[in-house]
């Protein structure tokens, strides 16, 4: 049974307990949001001791290099001595440039930070506010294209930072920002190479900028963009995608209704059915293409089985989502 030190103490790994288990049931408070492994947000640092690979998936090689790991996934199988990472490490300070409202539930928070982020498009970030409270947002920013950070916060029914970023966050207040984090990014070499890109909610955000990022990037293949929503109203951004489809012939944007019936809310031609549904429906061969899909949890967990399904490489298959699934024992159809 290994032993985990942390803050002075000393504690036995149960179980199958991963080191953030641990952890919280001796009543220390670390961050964390997805615990899978995806948003880094309980980032530690080892400090003697062998960790398990599958503990350091996804981060980057300096941060491997320096015993960085990921305690939500952790499970050693010997002691280990472990410290919180100082702040000056991970987080840097970003100011608040534009707060507006997009719709009903969805406002766009754009930042400037202190010093310049690379990113890819499609990445997240984590936002951290003052009193520590930390949550993960997709970029729906160019590098090439914007000179500040967009991100699209939806309101949660109890979500604390997104509440507290609709309602209360204004311009010139500072945040801290951890990223780029995350793979689901447009990758450029195969220009002629068709994508489909799938989304609903503020899932739009990373798509938006993967779509722009590829046409910047001269990318001529078909590009085909669903984005979902229950309400009419959630489709945000239907003006500004609608006129790159037009500037762009190989551009096809598609508004999917999929719990309204009112025929008035379907005046500007958003198909009825879900997403994911209906892109799958109009593309059953999705061999040779590349994939893009993100949003709620459930959505991209279907669509990420039935693009595989449908002839799409796991590799080709990128979503934005902290819960996937294994594929790969899934038989094709």
């Amino acid at each position: 049974m290994a032993d985990i030190s942390f803050a002075g103490e000393s504690h036995a790994l149960g179980a199958d307990e991963t080191v953030l288990e641990c952890l919280e049931r001796a009543n220390h408070e670390i961050p964390f949001s997805c615990r899978n492994g995806i948003c880094l947000t309980c980032m530690m640092r080892v400090r003697t001791g062998i960790l398990p690979e599958a503990s350091q998936a996804g981060l980057r090689d300096g941060q491997q290099q320096q015993g960085y790991f990921l305690p939500c996934v952790c499970r050693p199988e010997a002691d280990l001595e472990i410290e919180a990472p100082a702040d000056a490490e991970l987080f840097g300070r970003a100011m608040v440039s534009e707060v507006t409202r997009l719709t009903a539930s969805i406002c766009r928070l754009r930042l400037r930070t202190a010093t310049p982020l690379f990113y890819h498009a499609g990445q997240f970030v984590n936002l951290r506010r003052g009193d520590g409270l930390v949550r993960s947002y997709s970029l729906a920013s160019v590098p090439r294209l914007d000179d500040s950070l967009e991100l699209h916060i939806k309101r949660l029914g109890g979500g604390r930072m997104s509440n507290w970023i609709y309602d209360d966050l204004t311009v010139g207040e500072p945040l801290d920002i951890q990223g780029p984090n995350g793979d689901c990014y447009y990758i450029g070499g195969q220009p002629d190479r068709p994508l489909l890109l799938i989304g609903n909610g503020s899932g739009l955000a990373p798509l938006y900028g993967i779509l722009r990022d590829a046409l910047a990037d001269g990318h001529v293949g078909p590009i085909h963009l669903y984005h979902g929503s229950r309400m009419a109203k959630g489709l945000y951004y239907r003006d500004e995608l609608q006129a790159l489809a037009q500037a762009n012939g190989n551009f096809h944007y598609t508004p999917c209704l999929s719990g309204d019936s009112d025929e008035a809310q379907l005046e500007r031609a958003a198909k009825p059915g879900r997403a994911e549904a209906v892109a799958l429906a109009e593309h059953p061969d999705l061999s040779g293409w590349g994939v893009y899909l993100c949003g709620y949890p459930p959505m991209v967990q279907t669509a990420k089985k039935q693009a595989f399904l449908a002839g799409a490489g796991l590799q080709d298959i990128l979503a934005d989502s902290f819960e996937l699934r294994d594929l790969r024992r899934l038989p094709r159809e």
